[in-house]
């Protein structure tokens, strides 16, 4: 979300150090996650884990979100994503291997408890879809066309790659060339940072 500078209150999410940190940590926890599974290529009717999250402005996401009946997070009341490192990944972990919906975490990384399915968006028909996208990657490129979406992020239970959304755009990056340049496939699930 583009803040305005009119006002001189707004803040600039997408650039904001914050946020970028949270989404950049977000991204490292889901190629970690993606990592840790090492049969994504034995059988192509098995899965791997999935994961949907959204970075939200504010609580007015249930405006266009409905509760996933019973899938919510482990813990109550969450852990932060950077403040509480470990426990947080452990339970993204299990979230990734047990439940489907989308997390929903504030742009302080406030995780709220109850996963959710975004409905489509009727600004987001412009949206162009790439050819390997299944319903979960077409849902967050929607969803990250709203102005209270700051970014959304997907792992793929069928071939693991991550995918950062904002703004109807994407960058979506392979599991053999997770930390090209910098962690050379270091992971969280195997004891690094």
């Amino acid at each position: 979300m583009a803040a305005s500078s009119t006002d001189g209150l707004s803040i600039a999410y997408d650039t904001h150090e914050r946020v970028r940190e949270l989404i950049d940590r977000l991204t490292f926890y889901m190629e970690s996650i993606s990592l840790s599974f090492d049969a994504w290529d034995e059988d192509p009717r098995r899965y791997g884990p999935g994961l949907y999250l959204a970075v939200v402005v504010g609580p007015g996401y249930g405006s266009f979100a409905d509760p996933m009946a019973k899938d919510a997070w482990p813990a109550d009341p969450p852990p932060h994503p950077i403040e509480d490192e470990k426990p947080f990944f452990e339970q993204l972990t299990e979230v990734a291997y047990t439940c489907d919906g989308a997390v929903v975490l504030s742009v302080d990384g406030v995780v709220q408890p109850q996963l959710v399915r975004f409905r489509s968006l009727e600004e987001a028909r412009d949206v162009e879809y790439a050819s390997w996208m299944g319903a979960r990657h077409m849902s967050a490129q929607e969803i990250s066309t709203h102005p209270a979406v700051v970014s959304t992020l997907t792992v793929s239970q069928e071939d693991g790659r991550v995918t950062v959304f904002a703004h109807g755009k994407f960058s979506t990056t392979s599991r053999d060339t997770f930390g090209d340049g910098f962690r050379n496939g270091a992971s969280l699930a195997a004891g690094e940072r």
